[in-house]
């Protein structure tokens, strides 16, 4: 085991790999019951769409773990469920069965543009102070989705008068999640090994005589989960799936402008992603960024997304929405995982959750909350890289933060400083060095926002 994760040459061991991805699966373990929430909104089986989500996950994750060694973790991603059901089924109209066939279609268009290389030339194009600005604005997502989590901010009003604020401390998953954060905080400052996870544990423990942990009358699945997941796997072949999708003309432009709008977010989520928490923690390292420039699939970040790139039509195939690369994932790095083992153990978990769904479903998003916002604090350092003085480079990395972070979206944030880099460029008459693919990437995202805004 210690030889084929390359242990040694990572700089870590077997205890902290474990470690590590117990850590990634239970800051991303609320997946797995808020995913069929949303999902079965469409009319799909919750219990089935709960078996396709841990399914989904453990085997795009394990694709990370055996064939890119990396500590990555894939799941059905937040924001492309939503996209799905109620962009695409509620509001579109479109069966659930027609919707997982547009997943289906991005995941081989993903897949097509990974094995021509496309997806590895955007990451190279990049420049430096973008990724700094990519990696250190997850940070702040990732806070933020911590704080959101926890219930520690409000909002109040009603558009366009919504006005945020904090929340008292009188609700008992805020008061929970707060003393979760003080526990992780000490531990992490008093450099305890496994500071993330033994706070996610205790926070867990310390919710029961709260009120706020739950206590399930059973820990197992019944039959009926097993009999709902047949119903969503491998449902979209037919006549009124795939078939059907294409079968209006008028409605094309929808179609096309959903599985374009799908690529988009899954590509630039995961590069970004990848960029984010690869840059900092060295998982990426000198041999990977020479290796982009040869031929082949030879280092782990092309590996990573070859092996993200079939998530998505794996999770299609299985019933599920976009399966892609999870920011919280970062959570793991930062508390040590640097190999495939720790995504091993990530898959290991979510199989193990099919039979124990009960007790899995006990850890409570008050306990998860803290370890995104410490995760947040670790991930913020690339700003220092930054030369805020020169507005050149400071414009489009602010904007790249702060759309990530106020719209609750890493790909609006990646769009958001893609564009103002060109523009920037083009007014300091230095056109010439705007990188043929993020020139092309900034219009194609111009031309979603419009899509958008006139659907």
């Amino acid at each position: 085991m210690k030889d084929f994760f390359c242990l040694q040459e990572k700089g870590t061991n077997v205890k902290t790999e474990v470690v590590a991805g117990l850590t990634t699966f239970f800051t991303m373990a609320y997946i797995i019951f808020v995913n069929p929430s949303m999902l079965s909104s469409t009319g799909m089986s919750f219990e089935g769409v709960f078996v396709a989500t841990c399914l989904s996950a453990a085997v795009g994750t394990l694709i990370m773990a055996l064939f890119a060694n990396v500590p990555y973790a894939v799941a059905p991603g937040m924001g492309l469920n939503a996209l799905f059901a109620y962009t695409v089924c509620l509001a579109g109209g479109y069966s659930w069965k027609q919707a997982l066939a547009m997943v289906f279609i991005c995941g081989l268009i993903n897949i097509v543009i990974t094995v021509t290389k496309l997806r590895k030339a955007i990451v190279k194009s990049i420049p430096e102070s973008l990724q700094n600005a990519i990696g250190g604005g997850i940070g702040l997502f990732i806070a933020y989705l911590g704080m959101n989590n926890a219930g520690l901010i409000s909002f109040t009003g009603a558009y366009p008068s919504v006005t945020p604020g904090m929340q008292p401390f009188n609700a008992p998953n805020l008061v929970l999640a707060v003393l979760g954060l003080l526990i992780i905080v000490i531990l992490m400052v008093m450099n305890v090994k496994g500071a993330i996870l033994i706070g996610i544990i205790v926070t867990t423990i310390i919710g029961i005589p709260m009120g706020v942990t739950p206590i399930h009358s059973s820990i197992f699945s019944d039959s009926g989960t097993w009999q709902g997941f047949k119903d969503v796997a491998f449902s979209f072949f037919g006549g009124d799936g795939l078939v059907s999708l294409f079968s209006d003309v008028s409605k094309l432009p929808f179609v096309i402008v959903t599985i374009f709008s799908m690529c988009l977010s899954d590509t630039f989520d995961s590069i970004g992603t990848f960029i984010g928490t690869g840059r900092k923690s060295g998982i990426f390292d000198q041999e990977d960024e020479k290796a982009l420039e040869g031929s082949g699939f030879k280092s782990r970040l092309d590996k990573a997304l070859v092996a993200d790139s079939f998530a998505t039509s794996i999770g299609a195939l299985l019933g599920t929405s976009n399966a892609t690369t999870y920011v919280e994932s970062s959570a793991g790095i930062a508390a040590g995982g640097r190999t495939g083992l720790t995504s091993l153990v990530t898959a290991a978990m979510f199989l193990i959750c099919l039979p124990f769904a009960g007790l899995i479903g006990m850890v409570p998003s008050a306990a998860t909350s803290p370890a995104l916002i410490v995760v947040g604090i670790l991930m913020v350092e690339p700003f220092a890289q930054i030369n805020w003085k020169d507005l050149k480079e400071a414009v489009p990395a602010f904007f790249t933060v702060a759309v990530m972070s106020f719209t609750y979206g890493i790909t609006n944030g990646i769009a958001a400083g893609f564009i103002m880099y060109c523009i920037t460029k083009i007014c300091t008459k230095k056109a010439r060095e705007i990188h043929p693919i993020i020139a092309v990437a900034s219009v194609l995202f111009i031309i979603d926002f419009i899509l958008k805004a006139t659907a």
